[in-house]
């Protein structure tokens, strides 16, 4: 170590220092954001399985409600006709849904990012108007 005549370290010597533990800092908060992020990631894969879990036994949980109802209304009519009856809601419900998701995409527009490519275009040309003068 070179130090100056007071016995303390000189500037290049703090420089160096200064470099060296700022590169360990760096790269110590690199591995700790690493494991974190890594931790997080497994409990976020873990709650989206489980998300799934629960988004298929809601599926299997509406068809022994649909199922159920067919019954109810069997005790009313012939089981045949109470069957038709709730396939005829079931597609009356689905075709209002999917007009009315229809309705929301035809909202959205053309998929390109006009507002981007007006703005490209833009650059472009005033790039060819400033490379021409």
């Amino acid at each position: 170590m070179s130090q100056t005549s007071s016995g303390e370290p000189s500037t290049g010597e703090l420089i160096s220092r200064l470099s060296t533990d700022l590169s360990t800092l760096v790269r110590d908060e690199l591995r700790l954001a690493t494991v974190e992020m890594s931790g997080k990631a497994k409990k976020a894969g873990m709650g989206a399985g489980m998300f799934g879990a629960a988004g298929v036994l809601a599926l299997y949980g509406g068809g022994v409600l649909l199922a159920a109802i067919v019954a109810a209304l069997d005790l009313a009519m012939p089981l045949w006709l109470a069957a038709l009856i709730v396939a005829v809601v079931l597609f009356i419900a689905a075709g209002i849904a999917a007009l009315m998701g229809k309705n929301k995409v035809s909202e959205v527009g053309s998929p390109m990012p006009e507002k981007t490519v007006e703005s490209v275009k833009a650059d472009v040309d005033a790039v060819k108007h400033a490379r021409d003068h």
